[in-house]
């Protein structure tokens, strides 16, 4: 999934299959010093990895950090069937029920438009005053803008609580 340029084309490039392991040290690493990261997402019916989703903290120097973000990476065989949104859906009634955080934030390249779908169907809004150029990257990097959404528990109960 991480080796997919499709998938990663939101992504300054696809990884390595050690950038692929490493990036899987760094999600079991943030579990156990938080607790809480990014989730395996598996096909009960299948049993076949689909992708990941969960929060993780945002620790990046850009104005609204720390932050707790919710985010998510489906194989491309796994878009469109609204597992990323279901997915994240969880991971927003976890942090806002378990983790009882007052905001979740998500941020993705300007140009993903359907990343920023799941974040609008999740009830998240677009805070075009906190747009930000991405630290880790050039300011000429064609994703370099990047856009971000956000949704408060009350913004979130009004959604349906779970997102839809």
């Amino acid at each position: 999934m991480n080796s997919d340029p499709g998938v990663m084309e939101h992504f300054p490039a696809p990884l390595s299959a050690a950038e692929s392991d490493a990036l899987i040290e760094r999600i079991e690493a943030e579990f156990d010093a938080r607790g809480h990261g990014l989730w395996a997402i598996e096909l009960a019916d299948e049993g076949e990895l689909a992708g990941f989703a969960g929060l993780s903290l945002v620790d990046m120097d850009v104005p609204f950090a720390p932050a707790i973000e919710v985010g998510w990476r489906l194989a491309r065989r796994h878009w469109g069937g609204g597992i990323a949104t279901e997915a994240a859906g969880a991971a927003l009634v976890f942090g806002f029920d378990e983790l009882a955080v007052s905001e979740i934030v998500s941020f993705t390249a300007v140009a993903n438009g359907r990343s920023r779908a799941v974040m609008e169907r999740l009830g998240m809004r677009h805070d075009p005053a906190a747009d930000f150029a991405h630290p880790e990257l050039e300011s000429d990097h064609a994703l370099s803008a990047h856009v971000l959404y956000r949704i408060d528990r009350p913004g979130w109960r009004r959604a349906g609580g779970s997102g839809r």
